[in-house]
């Protein structure tokens, strides 16, 4: 995208350091009829403050002009495949076998490659589609602070062929056929059984999973306690209220799109005719029935909004012990360090989570989404059409007990809908809880250990105690992004290397804007310091990023 002459100038100004900025500012008021005498001499007399404030900024920006990153490349699927297989296409024209037309798909693409807002207006439908595209040009957007989103890096997506994608989206048709089984189930159930048997047998499958892991994240606090975190079933102090979680949530026995012909109306981009039946009586989450809804009616920082109030009210020991009001003796965090600052920086890390999925989703990957592999399959099973499918995948006890179960082999969907209408390579959802968990951990003491513990019973009914290892804040904020992110697989609309990959992207971007936010403080301040999903402990001071626990 051609930058326009007005910011080119701009840019060079800024470069310029003081004297560009005194300049533009004096352009600004000759543009406002201010004598350029009076501009010049309003822009020298900056202040102390007037020129920290700037210097701050300065610093800031001036982090994004080192290295820059490699370029990133995608698996190549959308150039090896003229039919688009394993390309998103959702709301273009499609033929019967759900294959986007290729002239359609050309504009598609040059569109969003090329970023001229008004060509934005001209993109291709089908013509009967009903449903819009979600916000596409936001993958252009800037942010004041932070890691631009086009700094971050992922790893491409398995390939369409692959054993890796074979076990990506076989996983997700276990996820929808064991939708109602509760967790605390899964140690006994015979369908966990199976689906163990058929995952462990793949050919990417490297390590065994019992059930104790199956469908969980990859952290090292996935792996303690109950399925579910407990910032998803201990009450929320919410103001002068307190919420329950416990929810209205669908009536068991529910998927969706695994008709064809409303399989192939969906990629077209017409509207659902179902919708979802509910139970009269609110419960817990207890299985992926329920993770699956809460994450359909979720909004991008409200999850770990309700996990800051929650740890807040815990108390000063819950906090990061580099805070600097901790256990001061005339002061408490507020603006700074305390509720005001934690619960700003999670809206905005969701925010920059979000821009961040938005760049790779459509400007490098286009991954389609699970569904749309789930008809190629359904096509070639049916002796319709013929790709180049990993033989894992024919050859399946997932795939075959789909089509015994619905007469199809379409992969079933907790959603009428079906999936969102942007991309599903990064998940927006991962990268949101990456960002805003990030964050958590930055001002909470991931060490505290976490009061009066529950978990939901089979039913949902009511939450018991837990009497199992202790859990841990940190543990409790990577589970509950896992949870938040794993369950838009179990709800059908992503692959696990979508999460684990978004979870990483907003990571990166939650990092950047600790390091922006670190260099604001008037106070004695050691750092921020928190674990990245790995593991690796990382201590963020002054503006710069150091590697260990340095406090």
């Amino acid at each position: 995208m051609l930058l326009s002459h007005a910011t080119v100038t701009r840019r060079t100004l800024l470069r310029a350091g003081g004297a560009g900025v005194a300049l533009a500012a004096s352009l600004s008021n000759l543009a406002s009829g201010v004598s350029p005498r009076t501009a010049w001499a309003a822009a020298s007399r900056d202040s102390d403050r007037q020129r920290s404030a700037y210097e701050v900024r300065r610093d800031a920006a001036a982090a994004y002009l080192g290295d820059s990153p490699p370029d990133e490349a995608n698996n190549g699927d959308e150039d090896r495949y003229a039919d688009k297989r394993a390309s998103f296409a959702k709301t273009l024209a499609h033929n019967d076998l759900g294959e986007p037309d290729p002239a359609n798909f050309d504009r598609f693409v040059a569109t969003l490659t090329r970023g001229d807002a008004d060509a934005f207006a001209q993109l291709p439908r089908a013509p009967a589609a009903q449903v819009k595209l979600n916000n596409p040009q936001a993958a252009y957007a800037f942010e004041l602070a932070g890691l631009d989103g086009h700094a971050t890096r992922v790893s491409p997506p398995p390939a369409f062929a692959s054993a890796e994608q074979a076990r990506d989206l076989l996983e997700v048709y276990w996820q929808a056929l064991t939708l109602d089984i509760p967790f605390v189930d899964y140690e006994t159930d015979p369908l966990i059984s199976a689906a163990l048997a058929d995952l462990n047998a793949l050919s990417a499958q490297t390590d065994a999973v019992g059930p104790g892991a199956l469908f969980r994240g990859q952290t090292a606090g996935d792996a303690v306690g109950p399925y579910v975190s407990q910032f998803l079933w201990q009450s929320i102090p919410y103001g002068i209220h307190t919420i329950d979680q416990r929810y209205r949530f669908p009536t068991r026995g529910q998927w969706f799109l695994t008709d064809y012909g409303a399989w192939l109306a969906t990629q077209r981009g017409a509207k659902s005719t179902e919708s979802i039946a509910f139970d009269a009586e609110p419960r817990y989450i207890s299985s992926n029935r329920e993770l699956a809804e809460y994450v359909h009616q979720d909004f991008s920082f409200g999850p770990y909004l309700s996990a800051a109030l929650t740890m807040l009210r815990y108390g000063d020991d819950a906090l990061s012990p580099t805070n600097p009001y901790h256990g001061a003796a005339n002061e408490f965090g507020d603006i700074t360090f305390g509720n005001k600052n934690i619960l700003s920086l999670v809206a905005q890390a969701a925010l920059l989570g979000q821009k961040g999925s938005w760049y790779h989703k459509w400007l490098v990957h286009r991954r389609a989404r699970p569904e749309v592999i789930g008809g190629r399959i359904e096509n070639q099973l049916s002796g319709n059409a013929a790709y180049d499918l990993h033989s894992d995948l024919l050859q399946s006890d997932a795939i075959a007990r789909s089509r015994q179960l619905y007469g199809t082999a379409l992969l079933p969907l907790a959603y009428p809908e079906g999936s969102p209408t942007h991309p599903s390579y990064p998940s927006a959802h991962a990268a949101n809880a990456g960002a805003c968990s990030s964050i958590l951990k930055a001002f909470f003491n991931e060490d505290f250990v976490v009061p009066n513990p529950v978990q939901a019973s089979a039913d949902g009914s009511k939450l018991e105690a837990w009497t199992g290892e202790p859990l841990t804040l940190g543990g409790e904020i990577d589970k509950l992004a896992s949870n938040i992110a794993f369950g838009r697989d179990a709800a059908g609309v992503h692959f696990r290397t979508d999460s684990v990959q978004g979870l990483l992207v907003g990571e990166s971007q939650a990092i950047g804007l600790l390091c922006d936010v670190s260099r604001t403080y008037n106070e004695r301040f050691a750092g921020f310091v928190l674990r990245r999903f790995d593991g690796r402990a990382v201590t963020i001071a002054g503006g710069t990023l150091r590697e260990g626990n340095h406090t």
